[in-house]
């Protein structure tokens, strides 16, 4: 029989945190620079990537455990600085979204509001910079053509108004006006005021580092007043997602994420009308985190939503007298072109599986306010980050977007709820988005992901509660042993 002594423990506790654990994170920064690999011709590294880096980020996250407590937050904030550095070194690997906010902010340091020209209008071409603009050709029918990786992104061709020119540009959707709400507007005005226009992607992608290294820092403190591990903040921080979306792609959502954070913070620190005031700075950043209303209302709902809106309304008015009704920008257009409001794609994937025609969409919405209803009833202070993941959680999921970084305003509650099931919407949402199918298998995989990831919660509900009622059973077991004492003697 072998012994364990204290000296092969603490030799033991050496190999792991000073051996094995830098390992698993210099793979994970390895796969993490192999999938924003420019020109990589690997057109799957990104998926093929996020699923090695997340079997990484679990071993490296148990590691974490032997980390002194008064030390893991530092290693876990030096830890995302140095991938986050990583992901910044290429431009966005998936999306290119944040050559809009670019677009945006350029045109507002001059003065215009972002509103109120679509980006090939001519009128505004003195403003491009070469590296978001460019002359195309035409194709054989006329058509504007473009090289794929003109812009070291996406190229999309489109057609200068109203010359009819050939034009090539890095923003998609070039021939409508923005669709992001003002607190998402101020936010790319702040960054593209900082630098020269002719610099490109890297503004955005170092402020998604900064604000990921602040929801951290957050989360951090939030686990520590609850008394609660500090190392699983590294699932945030370390995440293949969170360096993906977050920082490469740099998407504005991760803004709106850590407002909804902050406003539940506040909240749960007996501060309504500074949370309020957080929650309405949250959805002016894009509008979807209004679905974390349900979970911020248990404290004095009234001057809560008072502060929301007012503030909401406050960071529309220099827009509206720019630009009137204009500030609806995209949006109408957008809700139609994702089909939110008609059958089609994976929109309410789950649904169609019992319905067709418009019922999906009215099925969906009754299990929504099923759901709004029931953490509205429920949420307390002390478990305000467990029906926060499960409201926003069950909403991607009903919903099913094909958008991961929507799941970035999931992802931190998740971590403090440590409801790791809800960890299955989050990689549907990847599978949605970055997994090519074509019909007639598309509709049928992606059901298959979304009924995989309902599987997942409903194992998770199950589980917790078989420990509850096991642990009940155990304590009024205990409870009644002096009882039967007493009634001995």
């Amino acid at each position: 029989m072998s012994i364990t002594t204290p000296s092969t423990r603490a030799s033991g506790t050496r190999l792991r945190l000073f051996v094995i654990l830098p390992c698993l994170f210099l793979l994970s920064a390895g796969l993490l620079w192999w999938m924003v690999l420019p020109g990589n011709p690997i057109d799957s590294a990104p998926m093929l990537g996020t699923c090695m880096s997340w079997m990484v980020l679990i071993g490296a996250v148990s590691l974490l455990r032997d980390v002194p407590r008064r030390r893991v937050g530092a290693v876990i904030i030096a830890g995302t600085v140095l991938l986050g550095l990583v992901a910044v070194s290429a431009p966005p690997r998936t999306s290119n979204d944040s050559a809009r906010y670019a677009w945006d902010g350029i045109v507002q340091k001059a003065g215009i509001s972002p509103y109120s020209h679509v980006p090939v209008d001519e009128t505004l071409s003195g403003l491009r910079p070469d590296w978001l603009f460019l002359p195309g050709d035409s194709g054989d029918d006329g058509g504007p053509v473009c090289a794929k990786d003109l812009f070291g992104t996406e190229s999309v061709a489109a057609s200068g108004y109203p010359s009819g020119n050939p034009l090539c540009t890095a923003i998609n959707r070039p021939h409508v006006p923005t669709i992001y709400p003002p607190t998402s507007e101020i936010y790319f005005l702040g960054v593209r005021a900082a630098v020269p226009d002719w610099v490109g992607y890297l503004p955005f992608q170092l402020g998604g580092l900064l604000i990921s290294l602040a929801v951290g820092l957050m989360l951090l403190r939030v686990l520590a007043q609850r008394g609660l591990p500090l190392h699983v903040a590294a699932v945030w921080g370390w995440s293949p997602f969170v360096q993906l979306e977050a920082v490469n792609n740099a998407h504005v959502d991760l803004l709106g994420g850590a407002l909804i954070l902050a406003a539940g913070m506040l909240l749960a620190g007996g501060k309504p009308l500074r949370s309020g005031a957080a929650f309405g700075a949250a959805v002016a950043t894009k509008l979807i985190p209004v679905i974390a209303a349900p979970a911020l209302l248990f404290r004095r709902p009234a001057r809560f939503i008072a502060a929301a809106l007012g503030t909401f309304a406050l960071l529309y008015v220099p827009y509206v007298a720019a630009a009137g009704v204009g500030v609806l920008g995209f949006l109408p257009g957008y809700l139609k072109e994702e089909n939110y409001s008609q059958t089609g794609g994976s929109r309410f994937g789950l649904a169609q599986l019992v319905s067709t025609g418009p019922w999906p969409q009215v099925l969906s919405a009754a299990a929504l306010a099923v759901v709004a209803l029931a953490v509205l009833r429920r949420t307390r202070a002390a478990n305000i980050w467990e029906q926060q993941t499960v409201m926003i959680g069950l909403t991607l999921l009903i919903v099913s977007p094909t958008y991961p970084w929507y799941a970035l305003m999931l992802l931190p509650f998740i971590i403090l709820s440590r409801r790791w099931e809800f960890v299955g919407v989050l990689l549907a949402l990847d599978f949605l988005y970055l997994v090519p199918t074509e019909d007639p298998f598309s509709l049928p995989l992606n059901q298959t992901v979304l009924l995989l990831a309902a599987t997942a919660i409903a194992a998770g509900i199950w589980w917790r509660r078989r420990a509850e009622v096991r642990q009940a059973a155990v304590a009024g077991l205990s409870s009644d042993v002096p009882d039967r004492v007493d009634s001995a003697q």
